[in-house]
């Protein structure tokens, strides 16, 4: 799949890519590349991102609903008002991320690292730890 000019795939090199608001729901980018990227309001719903390295991505508002995060490396990502319903954060890296007023409900965050990661306003109801 193309999307603004980006091919969108397993283990794609989209550093730096400017996808803002971009459909990518059910998106196959495991272990992409995805560092520094642009991606707020983007509909990432039940995306497979499994072992991507998103650090310093801008996700704020993004749909994240169902995604599959297992591992993924989000240090220093922006998660604010961030759509992370029934997502599966297993093990990711969420250290230094601002999760302000993101939704985790019944998110599974089992062995995630949340060290100094901003929870103010952050939604976690049913979280499975």
């Amino acid at each position: 799949m193309i999307v603004n000019g980006y091919k969108i795939e397993r283990g794609a090199d989209l550093r730096g890519a400017n996808l803002p608001g971009a459909g990518l729901s059910d998106a196959d980018l495991r272990g992409a590349d995805l560092r520094g990227a642009r991606l707020w309001k983007a509909d990432l719903r039940a995306a497979n991102l499994w072992h991507a390295d998103l650090r310093g991505t801008d996700l704020r508002g993004a749909r994240l609903w169902k995604a599959d995060l297992r591992v993924a490396n989000l240090w220093h990502a922006d998660l604010q008002w961030t759509d992370l319903t029934c997502a599966n954060l297993e093990g990711a890296d969420l250290r230094w991320t601002d999760l302000r007023k993101a939704d985790l409900r019944d998110a599974h965050l089992r062995h995630a690292d949340l060290s100094s990661a901003n929870l103010w306003g952050t939604i976690l109801e049913g979280l499975k730890l």
